[in-house]
Protein backbone atom coordinates (compact mmCIF):
# COMPACT_ATOMS: atom_id res chain seq x y z
CA UNK A 1 0.00 0.00 0.00
CA UNK A 2 2.97 2.66 0.25
CA UNK A 3 4.29 2.06 -2.69
CA UNK A 4 0.80 2.50 -3.90
CA UNK A 5 0.83 6.28 -2.54
CA UNK A 6 4.24 6.64 -3.58
CA UNK A 7 3.38 5.96 -6.96
CA UNK A 8 1.10 8.04 -7.31
CA UNK A 9 2.70 11.39 -6.04
CA UNK A 10 5.26 10.73 -8.51
CA UNK A 11 2.12 10.31 -11.07
CA UNK A 12 0.43 13.87 -9.66
CA UNK A 13 4.28 15.16 -9.65
CA UNK A 14 4.37 14.22 -13.22
CA UNK A 15 1.27 15.47 -13.93
CA UNK A 16 1.63 19.01 -12.62
CA UNK A 17 4.73 19.34 -14.60
CA UNK A 18 3.46 18.79 -17.95
CA UNK A 19 0.66 21.17 -16.53
CA UNK A 20 3.46 23.72 -15.89
CA UNK A 21 5.25 23.51 -18.88
CA UNK A 22 2.06 23.64 -20.81
CA UNK A 23 1.25 27.04 -19.48
CA UNK A 24 4.77 28.62 -20.04
CA UNK A 25 4.46 27.74 -23.80
CA UNK A 26 0.83 29.11 -24.05
CA UNK A 27 1.91 32.30 -22.30
CA UNK A 28 2.38 35.55 -24.18
CA UNK A 29 5.81 36.74 -24.44
CA UNK A 30 6.50 39.59 -21.66
CA UNK A 31 5.71 42.99 -23.90
CA UNK A 32 8.68 44.76 -24.86
CA UNK A 33 8.63 48.78 -23.83
CA UNK A 34 9.49 50.88 -26.61
CA UNK A 35 11.25 54.17 -26.61
CA UNK A 36 10.81 57.42 -28.97
CA UNK A 37 13.79 58.72 -29.93
CA UNK A 38 13.92 62.63 -31.06
CA UNK A 39 14.12 61.75 -34.60
CA UNK A 40 11.07 59.94 -34.31
CA UNK A 41 8.53 62.46 -32.72
CA UNK A 42 10.47 65.02 -35.11
CA UNK A 43 9.13 62.85 -38.05
CA UNK A 44 5.60 62.24 -36.04
CA UNK A 45 5.14 66.11 -36.09
CA UNK A 46 5.64 66.53 -39.53
CA UNK A 47 8.87 68.53 -41.17
CA UNK A 48 6.60 71.76 -41.69
CA UNK A 49 5.87 72.88 -38.39
CA UNK A 50 8.85 70.74 -36.52
CA UNK A 51 11.27 72.48 -38.62
CA UNK A 52 10.26 75.96 -38.21
CA UNK A 53 10.19 75.19 -34.47
CA UNK A 54 13.63 73.77 -34.85
CA UNK A 55 15.02 76.73 -36.50
CA UNK A 56 12.88 78.97 -33.41
CA UNK A 57 14.96 77.02 -30.57
CA UNK A 58 18.37 77.43 -32.51
CA UNK A 59 17.57 81.26 -32.50
CA UNK A 60 15.99 81.17 -29.30
CA UNK A 61 19.06 79.53 -27.51
CA UNK A 62 21.46 81.94 -29.74
CA UNK A 63 19.76 84.88 -28.61
CA UNK A 64 19.93 83.42 -24.85
CA UNK A 65 23.65 82.46 -24.11
CA UNK A 66 24.93 86.02 -26.56
CA UNK A 67 22.86 88.17 -24.33
CA UNK A 68 23.12 86.53 -21.19
CA UNK A 69 27.44 87.08 -21.35
CA UNK A 70 26.78 90.94 -23.13
CA UNK A 71 24.74 91.93 -19.80
CA UNK A 72 26.98 90.07 -17.94
CA UNK A 73 29.81 91.90 -18.76
CA UNK A 74 27.44 95.23 -18.65
CA UNK A 75 27.12 94.82 -15.13
CA UNK A 76 30.54 94.17 -14.39
CA UNK A 77 32.02 97.88 -12.20
CA UNK A 78 34.44 98.81 -10.82
CA UNK A 79 32.99 100.27 -7.21
CA UNK A 80 35.74 102.75 -7.33
CA UNK A 81 35.14 103.93 -10.41
CA UNK A 82 33.04 107.08 -9.48
CA UNK A 83 34.96 107.98 -6.71
CA UNK A 84 37.98 108.04 -9.22
CA UNK A 85 36.23 110.15 -11.40
CA UNK A 86 35.36 112.58 -8.71
CA UNK A 87 38.97 113.14 -7.58
CA UNK A 88 40.18 113.35 -11.56
CA UNK A 89 37.41 116.16 -12.10
CA UNK A 90 38.09 117.79 -8.94
CA UNK A 91 41.72 117.75 -9.21
CA UNK A 92 41.49 118.94 -13.19
CA UNK A 93 42.79 115.98 -14.84
CA UNK A 94 40.22 115.27 -17.39
CA UNK A 95 42.27 114.18 -19.95
CA UNK A 96 42.95 110.96 -16.84
CA UNK A 97 39.35 110.65 -16.09
CA UNK A 98 38.76 110.09 -20.14
CA UNK A 99 41.20 107.64 -20.02
CA UNK A 100 39.59 105.49 -17.29
CA UNK A 101 36.70 105.59 -19.38
CA UNK A 102 37.91 104.07 -22.40
CA UNK A 103 39.82 101.67 -20.06
CA UNK A 104 36.42 100.34 -19.02
CA UNK A 105 33.90 98.58 -20.88
CA UNK A 106 30.56 99.38 -18.93
CA UNK A 107 27.78 101.13 -20.38
CA UNK A 108 27.92 103.92 -17.80
CA UNK A 109 31.94 104.49 -18.52
CA UNK A 110 30.97 104.88 -22.40
CA UNK A 111 28.29 107.12 -21.42
CA UNK A 112 30.37 109.74 -18.77
CA UNK A 113 32.84 109.78 -21.68
CA UNK A 114 30.53 111.57 -23.54
CA UNK A 115 30.27 113.79 -20.64
CA UNK A 116 33.64 114.34 -20.31
CA UNK A 117 34.13 115.19 -23.81
CA UNK A 118 31.01 118.40 -23.19
CA UNK A 119 32.92 119.56 -20.15
CA UNK A 120 33.32 123.53 -20.75
CA UNK A 121 29.44 123.69 -22.03
CA UNK A 122 26.48 124.43 -19.91
CA UNK A 123 25.47 121.61 -17.38
CA UNK A 124 22.15 121.51 -19.17
CA UNK A 125 24.08 120.20 -22.92
CA UNK A 126 25.95 117.88 -20.59
CA UNK A 127 23.56 116.32 -19.07
CA UNK A 128 21.29 116.15 -22.53
CA UNK A 129 24.39 114.56 -24.13
CA UNK A 130 24.71 111.90 -21.27
CA UNK A 131 21.05 110.82 -21.90
CA UNK A 132 21.22 110.55 -25.43
CA UNK A 133 24.36 108.16 -24.55
CA UNK A 134 22.62 106.31 -22.25
CA UNK A 135 19.67 105.43 -24.43
CA UNK A 136 21.99 104.26 -27.09
CA UNK A 137 23.63 101.83 -24.86
CA UNK A 138 20.39 100.51 -23.63
CA UNK A 139 19.42 100.57 -26.76
CA UNK A 140 22.38 98.22 -27.59
CA UNK A 141 21.50 96.28 -24.62
CA UNK A 142 18.17 95.21 -25.77
CA UNK A 143 18.88 94.44 -29.05
CA UNK A 144 17.77 90.61 -29.74
CA UNK A 145 15.14 90.84 -26.91
CA UNK A 146 12.51 91.90 -29.04
CA UNK A 147 12.84 88.39 -30.98
CA UNK A 148 12.98 86.81 -28.23
CA UNK A 149 9.65 87.77 -27.35
CA UNK A 150 8.04 87.26 -30.79
CA UNK A 151 9.31 83.35 -30.41
CA UNK A 152 7.87 83.19 -26.58
CA UNK A 153 4.57 84.14 -28.09
CA UNK A 154 5.03 82.44 -31.86
CA UNK A 155 6.23 78.59 -31.09
CA UNK A 156 2.91 77.39 -29.07
CA UNK A 157 0.92 79.67 -31.66
CA UNK A 158 2.73 77.36 -34.21
CA UNK A 159 2.34 74.16 -32.05
CA UNK A 160 -1.14 74.46 -32.07
CA UNK A 161 -1.32 75.37 -35.95
CA UNK A 162 0.18 71.54 -35.56
CA UNK A 163 -2.03 69.82 -32.93
CA UNK A 164 -5.39 71.29 -35.55
CA UNK A 165 -3.71 69.89 -39.03
CA UNK A 166 -2.87 66.60 -36.90
CA UNK A 167 -6.46 66.87 -35.66
CA UNK A 168 -7.86 67.40 -39.50
CA UNK A 169 -6.05 64.55 -40.42
CA UNK A 170 -7.47 62.16 -37.76
CA UNK A 171 -10.92 63.27 -38.85
CA UNK A 172 -10.32 62.99 -42.72
CA UNK A 173 -9.16 59.44 -42.05
CA UNK A 174 -12.05 58.81 -39.69
CA UNK A 175 -14.34 60.21 -42.75
CA UNK A 176 -12.76 58.33 -45.53
CA UNK A 177 -12.56 54.53 -43.46
CA UNK A 178 -15.94 54.94 -42.69
CA UNK A 179 -17.13 52.33 -39.80
CA UNK A 180 -14.11 50.21 -40.45
CA UNK A 181 -11.64 52.36 -38.80
CA UNK A 182 -8.74 51.19 -36.74
CA UNK A 183 -6.82 53.05 -34.22
CA UNK A 184 -3.28 52.65 -35.61
CA UNK A 185 -5.26 54.83 -38.68
CA UNK A 186 -5.74 57.39 -36.38
CA UNK A 187 -2.09 57.57 -34.22
CA UNK A 188 -0.54 59.39 -37.22
CA UNK A 189 -2.88 62.36 -36.99
CA UNK A 190 -3.30 62.21 -33.29
CA UNK A 191 0.66 62.21 -32.81
CA UNK A 192 1.20 64.88 -35.14
CA UNK A 193 -1.31 66.71 -32.58
CA UNK A 194 0.27 65.80 -29.86
CA UNK A 195 3.91 66.06 -30.72
CA UNK A 196 3.80 70.07 -32.32
CA UNK A 197 2.06 70.77 -28.95
CA UNK A 198 4.45 69.64 -27.01
CA UNK A 199 7.13 71.29 -28.58
CA UNK A 200 6.04 74.92 -29.37
CA UNK A 201 5.23 74.90 -25.46
CA UNK A 202 8.63 74.11 -24.62
CA UNK A 203 10.28 76.26 -26.92
CA UNK A 204 7.81 78.79 -25.63
CA UNK A 205 7.97 78.79 -22.16
CA UNK A 206 11.78 78.88 -22.28
CA UNK A 207 11.93 82.16 -24.31
CA UNK A 208 9.45 83.46 -22.04
CA UNK A 209 11.41 82.95 -19.04
CA UNK A 210 14.89 83.95 -20.47
CA UNK A 211 13.00 86.83 -21.94
CA UNK A 212 12.05 88.15 -18.62
CA UNK A 213 14.94 87.42 -16.62
CA UNK A 214 17.02 89.12 -19.33
CA UNK A 215 14.33 92.45 -18.81
CA UNK A 216 15.06 92.58 -15.38
CA UNK A 217 19.33 92.19 -16.04
CA UNK A 218 18.72 95.04 -18.59
CA UNK A 219 16.78 96.94 -16.16
CA UNK A 220 19.83 96.78 -13.38
CA UNK A 221 21.98 97.95 -15.83
CA UNK A 222 19.60 100.93 -16.58
CA UNK A 223 19.32 101.69 -12.63
CA UNK A 224 23.43 101.51 -12.34
CA UNK A 225 23.43 103.96 -15.03
CA UNK A 226 21.09 106.47 -14.01
CA UNK A 227 23.10 106.46 -10.55
CA UNK A 228 26.17 107.01 -12.45
CA UNK A 229 24.90 109.52 -14.05
CA UNK A 230 23.17 111.49 -11.11
CA UNK A 231 26.72 111.27 -9.57
CA UNK A 232 28.39 112.65 -12.51
CA UNK A 233 25.98 115.77 -12.74
CA UNK A 234 26.43 116.60 -8.72
CA UNK A 235 30.18 116.20 -9.16
CA UNK A 236 30.19 118.79 -11.97
CA UNK A 237 28.05 121.26 -9.74
CA UNK A 238 29.81 120.87 -6.58
CA UNK A 239 32.82 122.83 -5.96
CA UNK A 240 36.22 120.97 -5.66
CA UNK A 241 37.31 120.52 -1.84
Amino acid sequence: MLLDLIAQIQDNAAAARQLLDQAATAAPPAPVEETLSVWQLIKYGGWYIMGPLGLMSMIAVYLIIERSMAIRRALRRDPDFMEKIRDYIHEGKIDSAKNLCAQNSAPSARMLEKGLNRIGRPLKDIEVSIENAGKLEVYKLEKGLSVLATIAGAAPMLGFLGTVIGMVVTFHTIEVSGAGVEVSQLSGGMMQAMVTTVAGLIIGIIAYVAYNTLVARVNKVVQQMEASSIAFMEVLDSPAK
